[in-house]
């Protein structure tokens, strides 16, 4: 009979852990990171939700003559702030998660 308090104690940290994580989810959304490319004369600014919420371009990079420049600077500099937040979004997650999950017996993640 020692199986169900076990059981009971675990169900109370996956409650715990679950609403933590939510808080954490949240929070993400306050939480930004910017991508910068053209030696920082395009900066793309994300939230931990991995949402763009700010696109910043310097007069100097707008060239009518070569938009293309300026759509891969874009294009770079989005890649770089949406790296970055998922980058921040899992460190967050994985401080919520850490001591926890691989202490789950049956419970698999992959990278932790």
């Amino acid at each position: 009979m020692t199986a169900m308090p076990n059981m009971m104690g675990m169900m109370k940290q996956i409650q715990k852990m679950q609403e933590k994580m939510a808080q954490v989810q949240q929070e993400l959304e306050a939480k930004t990171v910017t991508g910068e490319s053209g030696g920082g004369m395009v900066k793309v600014t994300a939230n931990g939700k991995q949402q763009v919420v700010k696109v910043q371009i310097e007069k100097e990079v707008i060239d009518p003559n070569d938009s293309e420049m300026l759509e891969d600077l874009v294009v770079a500099a989005t890649n770089k702030a949406l790296g970055e937040a998922a980058k921040m979004a899992q460190e967050e997650m994985a401080k919520v998660t850490s001591g926890m999950l691989p202490n789950i017996p049956g419970l698999n993640l992959p990278g932790l």
